[in-house]
């Protein structure tokens, strides 16, 4: 650690090796190395860099490299993790999805904009999709020629659906979801988008899937938490014995694994073709192409149901629902 005295230095480790700043205050990774002098927070390198989009709010340093003075050293001592996020998540919404360092870069950067420059979460109800609704313009893959297209889209907790209309003033949709079919999960690289977002549902037991996109990575951001609260919402109401975090592990979902395999026929007598192939809860599924939109070829049961012995009811009746839908 370069410069500073050493009275300095050691006032700055005994801060650092506090429990509650054992972890990135943003993505949870361990052994955060930065942090930020204007918050207060011990952050990783990934999250230091989206901090530095935002100066006006924080400036970082470098816990190992940079000089800290006494009173930035007093400011990380008098706050810290624990309680710079007492302030910025104060009133989290049981159904908002906080990204881990695992999660792509979109999700991480709007949530941690989300916490210190929007301040969404200092008090309850400020989400501008708290209200039930939500509606507006995404980019929509085409099935037939693959080119993405401007569609207006329409989120709505009180009929419980996602629609899509191919014109702004259409009257009816192209397709109209069921909010508890559905599944979204980021796909930037998959995509070919920053913002790429795979919205998945069953029609028919068969899985299709609607590719968009949206050029404000808040936006996208939005529609995925917003489609997570009408789910909960959802939920809430056909399992109201369930507790909160029983249904909050029932909503959105990455793919357990995806990727090209080589696939033959049911007699092993064609010639191999290159598919793709995707992992999700309990089904195997392979497409022609990785943003095949709607024609699933095949789905085959992966897994069995293991039930826990120490499931509570409430999870037995919520996990009972999933496989009849599945």
């Amino acid at each position: 650690m370069a410069g500073g005295n050493e009275q300095s230095m050691k006032a700055l480790k005994k801060v650092w090796k506090r429990a509650e700043n054992s972890l990135c205050a943003d993505c949870g990774k361990p052994d955060p190395d930065w942090a930020s002098s204007t918050l207060g927070v011990f952050i990783c390198l990934s999250c230091s860099g989206i901090h530095r989009n935002i100066p006006s709010i924080s400036k970082v340093k470098s816990l190992k490299m940079d000089y800290w003075d006494d009173a930035q050293v007093q400011f990380l001592a008098k706050h810290g993790n624990a309680v710079t996020k007492a302030i910025y998540e104060a009133h989290i919404p049981i159904y908002y999805y906080q990204p881990t360092y695992n999660d792509c870069q979109v999700l991480r950067e709007q949530w941690i904009r989300a916490k210190y420059e929007r301040k969404e979460f200092t008090e309850p109800g400020k989400l501008p999709y708290s209200d039930g609704v939500k509606e507006g313009i995404l980019w929509k893959r085409g099935r037939d020629n693959g080119q993405f297209l401007p569609r207006k889209f329409l989120l709505s907790e009180r009929e419980g659906c996602l629609k899509y209309f191919t014109k702004q003033d259409a009257k009816e949709p192209k397709i109209n979801v069921k909010i508890d079919v559905i599944n979204a999960t980021f796909q930037p690289e998959k995509i070919g988008n920053p913002n790429g977002l795979q919205i998945t549902y069953l029609k028919d037991n068969k899985t299709r899937n609607i590719f968009v996109y949206h050029e404000s990575g808040k936006e996208v951001v939005d529609w995925f938490n917003a489609i997570r609260s009408v789910q909960f919402h959802y939920l809430k109401v056909a399992f109201p014995i369930a507790n909160d975090n029983e249904i909050k592990n029932r909503l959105t979902r990455n793919f357990l694994k995806e990727g090209y395999m080589e696939k033959t026929g049911p007699k092993q007598r064609e010639a191999f073709k290159k598919r793709w192939f995707t992992l999700d809860h309990r089904r195997l599924m392979y497409f022609k192409d990785p943003l095949t939109e709607t024609d699933q070829l095949e789905w085959i049961r992966a897994f069995t149901s293991v039930i826990n012995q120490a499931m509570t009811p409430q999870e037995y009746a919520i996990e009972a629902y999933f496989k009849f839908k599945s």
